[in-house]
């Protein structure tokens, strides 16, 4: 099924350069931006007009689909990166923490020394 640009959950961005991002803010569409599952548990129809004030962009044309979305290597290498870029966070998470764990106990010192050299 193509992407289904009526569910509240799809999203389409298009950038000052010309890219344009369609997917699934609910990340369930592993084939996006060019199908979204059959039976999909988070479609959810968009709102009638609800007194809303439309732009005038208009979605972009979904991209013609590569034949690696049909066999499933496109979502198998979408995973795969997902995964490393989810690896790569966790590090960079716990790099940030020991850099702050670092500066407090530095200040800390610092704080102590000048308290010293005061009372001194």
């Amino acid at each position: 099924m193509p992407m289904r640009t009526e569910c509240k959950n799809f999203e389409s961005r298009t950038y000052p350069n010309g890219d344009t991002v369609r997917k699934c803010n609910l990340d369930l569409a592993p084939d996006a931006p060019w199908r979204c599952p059959d039976t999909c548990a988070g479609y959810e129809r968009r709102l009638a007009d609800q007194a809303w004030t439309h732009g005038s962009l208009i979605v972009p044309p979904t991209p013609p689909e590569p034949a690696s979305v049909e066999d499933g290597t496109a979502a198998a290498l979408l995973d795969e990166a997902e995964d490393i870029l989810n690896a790569a966070g966790e590090q960079i998470k716990a790099e940030v923490g020991q850099e702050r764990l670092e500066a407090e106990r530095k200040s800390r010192g610092l704080r102590r020394f000048l308290r010293r050299r005061r009372q001194g």
